[in-house]
């Protein structure tokens, strides 16, 4: 973990136990959602073979809304685009953060726009 601040490393650590649990396929990829103090970042993952099948981000769209008009409009891409590439169930990894604010704003437009979890 090196040098970084307790929060950090707490957060790190509780990401390491639920990506223990939690594997995408290609069937059934993993939503996997990171948070910076100003942006958002979303990806579908396959684990078995290590590839990101779709992303989103809120600094790729260039978005200067309030955060969580940011993660609603992340997760509603993040959704559409899967379904583009005929997906439509994911497993949700939260990396760690809590489920509240803006990981379940995303979470919350991502399945409002068809994504299954």
């Amino acid at each position: 973990m090196g040098n970084l601040n307790p929060k950090t490393a707490r957060r790190q650590k509780r990401h390491r136990r639920i990506r223990a649990q939690v594997s995408g396929t290609a069937d059934k990829p993993r939503l996997s959602v990171y948070r910076s103090n100003k942006h958002m970042y979303a990806q579908l993952i396959n684990d078995v073979t290590g590839e990101t099948l779709v992303s989103a981000s809120s600094l790729e769209l260039k978005l200067d809304e309030s955060l969580m008009d940011s993660a609603k409009s992340v997760g509603k891409t993040i959704a559409e685009r899967g379904s583009k590439a005929g997906i439509d169930k994911v497993v949700f990894d939260r990396g760690g953060y809590n489920y509240t604010g803006r990981i379940e704003t995303l979470a919350e437009a991502a399945r409002a726009n068809g994504l299954t979890f």
